[in-house]
């Protein structure tokens, strides 16, 4: 990006991030619903569940997952709303780099979703999570997290650019929320019947859930972590192509 680009995104930054401030309702709804699933899943299952140790320490890192999932829905309404307003329009016809639009509604939803993964953290942090990870490893935890929002919020561009309701840009996080259930992120796979098994064991949430979940016991992560990191990076590279030629055609 050249300077000019750049100040032109942290305009347009700035003015995403005033709209999710007038509504902060919408990093408490999407804290909500996965902070419920933390505590149904603790208090009401947990008994029934065997890990090998503290349930909530098991579960937390698929829950983080699902919080950002259910983030970045808001990320394609908002870029929806001003696609159907006729304010992208009126921003794509002004002297301004067209990326920076996009880039944006992209930062808010970084920084949006990484305010709703501290709120879920700190409801788990009350229900007895405890981490033996060190400044290192949170950080890399921080930036798997990151990744994984980027990719998905890139994701979230193409419906937010094509969709033509609320509900069909809505409904599209509903299959990257229900994803962690068949995957590492509630109960070890080993005990799942084989074809299921299999695809829990070789979709993208169980590597990534397993490395964020060593890196918060202070373990090794050896392997999977570049698979976690690979797959992350790989979707972020997709789901970047396709949302730029969605927003090139978009534009024409």
């Amino acid at each position: 990006m050249t300077t000019h680009a750049l100040d032109e995104t942290r305009v347009l930054t700035k003015r995403s991030l005033r709209h999710v401030l007038r509504s902060p309702d919408t990093i408490i709804t999407t804290a909500v619903t996965p902070i419920a699933m933390l505590l149904l899943f603790v208090y009401v299952f947990g008994g029934a569940i065997h890990v090998g140790g503290s349930y909530v320490d098991y579960l937390l890192p698929g829950i983080l997952l699902i919080t950002v999932a259910s983030g970045i829905a808001y990320t394609a309404f908002r870029l929806f709303t001003d696609v159907s307003s006729g304010v992208f329009d009126r921003f794509a016809s002004m002297p301004i780099a067209r990326s920076a639009v996009l880039w944006g509604h992209v930062l808010t939803s970084v920084v949006a979703n990484l305010v709703s993964l501290v709120l879920v953290v700190l409801v788990a942090l009350l229900m007895g999570f405890r981490s033996g990870a060190g400044v290192l490893a949170w950080l890399a935890v921080a930036g798997i997290l990151v990744l994984f929002t980027l990719a998905l919020t890139w994701l979230a561009v193409i419906p937010g650019l094509t969709a033509t309701s609320v509900d069909g840009v809505s409904g599209f996080s509903y299959p990257l929320i229900f994803l962690p259930f068949i995957s590492s992120a509630f109960v070890p796979t080993e005990g799942m019947p084989g074809p299921v098994r299999w695809f829990a064991d070789h979709q993208p949430v169980t590597p990534i859930v397993d490395t964020i979940r060593d890196l918060f016991a202070g373990l090794p992560v050896g392997g999977q972590g570049w698979v976690a990191v690979g797959w992350c990076v790989g979707l972020l590279v997709v789901a970047y192509v396709l949302a730029v030629r969605t927003f090139r055609r978009k534009i024409r």
